[in-house]
């Protein structure tokens, strides 16, 4: 069959490599890619937004099966439009991916169908906005409502650090339209997870746990980003946990979608907080997260292409499948450009790359790479997502951070702490 993956990010890098697979696949095509997925798939130099064209080349070249990374196309429907031509597409619809394209409906919905969150207020006036936190006890996280490339979420220290956000969000338009209209909840104190299914809009198959790294520096400090780094299994996700979060989050947010007429197709993610008390629902994503993705399909023995089918077709056949994992954990550290999440250089060479690929159990996920006069070069905030499996979970960081130390470029940052509580977790710091 052939296969159309969509985006260009190391997610989709992952999605590439992992599809590639397949005996299933005989031609693999990535719209637009990097300079990463480019040997895995024939890149394609059309943006992953340009659902018009997308369709047009899908159509084209008998695509049978499209596979949609990012969130924006899935806002843009996209996948209905490709169904509309008779061409099977793994993602969600356009009324669906609201779950992730409006943080207000989402809250909403999670309102009305009791799934887990924390007590928020809807704001449109930004007067209004900052009365509600001048009388509000205790931090609070303003988010704006549509999509900011996981940045318009700002964690708020103080009352003045929440003003601010508004300021920037609603007043100064950090994140354009995005930010017409915020969500402000009260913070939550805990451990983040995330948790992510497969699901046909009936059947919910969970894949295996998960943790990000948002910050970008060490320990959580600064502002978020698109991820730093994330690992898999995440022992903070109990087996009791597991079960609780299937029961009183994934399965209900699935039905609650049906039961507003947006049959939720697709790979639907929750990031969640693990509290003292319970858990809540931080977010909902309408896709893959990234990079959750590298190290969750390091992971997975499974062929892929049968559970991207077997969503996308909803004919039920997702019910007697199963999941096949390495038991060996998985770690991804995210190298960045320096700067990011605000301002960062583009074009630098990438150098040690051939020598990452030669280490045993590692991987090099390229996100925003490129190629200039046959070299390697940044052309992204996060650039690579160096991914390494292991016995143990000390043993998957150790080799993760190895394959890092290969790769240089100037201005190339990346955490030292991915894993970190893991670690706390699993009692073994000291190792």
């Amino acid at each position: 069959m052939k296969v159309l993956v969509v985006g260009s990010g190391g997610r989709e890098h992952a999605l590439a490599w992992k599809i590639k697979q397949s005996p299933k696949v005989r031609k693999l095509y990535c719209a637009p890619g990097n300079a990463g997925i480019a040997g895995e798939a024939e890149c394609v130099p059309m943006a992953g937004d340009d659902v018009t064209s997308l369709v047009k080349f899908a159509k084209a070249k008998a695509v049978d099966l499209v596979v949609i990374g990012p969130e924006a196309p899935l806002t843009l429907g996209l996948t209905d439009l490709l169904e509309a031509e008779g061409i099977l597409a793994f993602g969600c619809s356009r009324a669906a991916a609201e779950l992730e394209g409006s943080k207000v409906f989402a809250k909403e919905l999670m309102k009305k169908y009791h799934i887990p969150t924390a007590k928020f207020g809807i704001f449109e006036d930004p007067a209004l906005a900052k009365d509600y936190i001048r009388d509000r006890k205790g931090q609070q996280v303003v988010k704006a409502d549509g999509l900011a490339a996981g940045k318009g979420v700002i964690v708020c220290d103080s009352k003045g650090e929440a003003i601010r956000a508004i300021e920037q969000i609603m007043e100064q338009r950090a994140f354009g339209d995005a930010g017409k209209r915020v969500v402000i909840e009260k913070r939550m104190v805990g451990e983040e997870a995330s948790f992510l299914a497969f699901t046909d809009g009936e059947t919910v198959l969970p894949l295996a746990s998960c943790q990000d790294h948002k910050a970008i520096h060490d320990d959580d400090k600064g502002p978020n980003t698109g991820g730093m780094g994330a690992y898999s299994p995440a022992p903070v996700v109990t087996r009791q946990l597991h079960d609780r979060i299937m029961k009183d989050v994934m399965v209900p947010a699935v039905k609650a979608m049906k039961a507003e007429g947006r049959l939720y197709q697709g790979v639907l993610y929750a990031g969640i907080m693990v509290t003292e008390s319970g858990i809540e629902v931080l977010e909902f994503n309408a896709r893959f997260g990234d990079p959750e993705t590298q190290p969750l399909l390091f992971r997975m023995k499974s062929d892929i292409v049968d559970l991207l089918i077997a969503c996308a077709r909803a004919d039920g056949s997702l019910a007697s499948m199963k999941i096949e994992w390495y038991p060996d954990p998985a770690v991804c550290v995210v190298m960045a450009s320096q700067g990011y999440p605000g301002h960062y250089d583009k074009g630098h060479e990438i150098h040690g790359l051939a020598e990452a690929a030669k280490l045993d159990n590692a991987y090099v996920f390229h996100a925003g790479t490129s190629v200039k006069d046959g070299k390697t070069v940044t052309s992204g905030g996060r650039v690579l997502g160096v991914t390494a499996r292991g016995p143990d979970i000390p043993a998957a960081i150790e080799a993760a951070y190895a394959a890092v130390k290969t790769i240089s470029w100037k201005g190339a940052y990346y955490r030292t702490d991915i894993g970190k509580k893991a670690l706390k977790r699993c009692g073994c710091e000291s190792k």
